[in-house]
């Protein structure tokens, strides 16, 4: 893969404490964009910004539950009041948990999963799609769920259905202002989820090994892939890192 310069350009990333939001933060930055970092956890991105500044990189905590549209609405205006502008929104953060059947599971549990992975994508797009003044690029993490459904992960499933929706909507709606919408289902990634899905014994995902997951690194490669012109052709779809193409671009071995 070619390196791609992102040189001047500025990333909002969602759920950036850690896993794919953390991995993708340092890509970004290695790109050269100026990266912004929300989680709730306000330690922990706030850690990852020293970190960033001390390899060099132009970083920026702002703590954010993005079932907030306020919150979120003022991450957004913390970005552009630093940095001055916003070109890449990241809708990384999610929830798994609580993992159960339906007959099983806690009502206040699949409400909460459901305003962060669908009310979060939605927030992150209202707020940041005004600000993005010379177009911009807009990845939502999604997943083969959002097309396959597994027992105990219907909460799950139904959220990343309605994210992928979300991403052909806002892609057909925003385009004539210049923004594309994109999706990336990364596949089964070596992060904090994977734990909490191994711990719930539910499904065959929850018996893999934890080396039958891709390093969080590989996708925030290919966040960085889909800010370039490679990203274009997929405006409005879904990505999946499992797909050989898609690696092979990447210089990423294939499954």
């Amino acid at each position: 893969m070619d390196p791609i310069d992102l040189t001047g350009k500025v990333a909002l990333i969602t759920g950036a404490s850690r896993g794919i939001g953390a991995a993708a933060a340092w890509s970004l930055a290695e790109a050269g964009a100026s990266v912004v970092l929300t989680a709730r956890s306000a330690p922990e991105i706030e850690a990852l910004a020293a970190e960033l500044r001390a390899a060099g990189y132009a970083a920026l905590a702002v703590p954010c539950d993005v079932s907030d549209y306020a919150a979120v609405e003022a991450a957004v205006k913390a970005t552009t009041a630093t940095f001055g502008r916003l070109d890449i929104l990241l809708n990384n953060a999610g929830l798994i948990d609580p993992i159960a059947r339906l007959v099983d599971s806690d009502p206040a549990g699949w409400t909460r999963v459901i305003d962060v992975n669908v009310n979060g994508v939605y927030h992150g797009i209202r707020a940041a799609a005004p600000a993005m003044v010379d177009g911009g690029i807009v990845i939502n993490i999604s997943s083969g769920a959002a097309t396959g459904n597994l027992e105990g992960w219907t909460h799950y499933c139904a959220s990343k259905a309605a994210v992928l929706s979300l991403t052909r909507g806002a892609d057909l709606e925003l385009k004539g202002r210049g923004i594309r919408v994109v999706g990336l289902s990364p596949g089964t990634v070596a992060t904090q989820m994977q734990r909490e899905i191994k711990a719930s014994g539910i499904n065959p995902v929850s018996k893999l090994e934890w080396e039958d997951h891709i390093p969080p690194e590989w996708v925030g490669k290919c966040v960085v892939w889909l800010c370039g012109d490679a990203g274009e052709e997929h405006a409005g779809g879904d990505v999946s890192l499992r797909a050989d193409a898609v690696r092979d671009a990447l210089g990423l071995p294939r499954q």
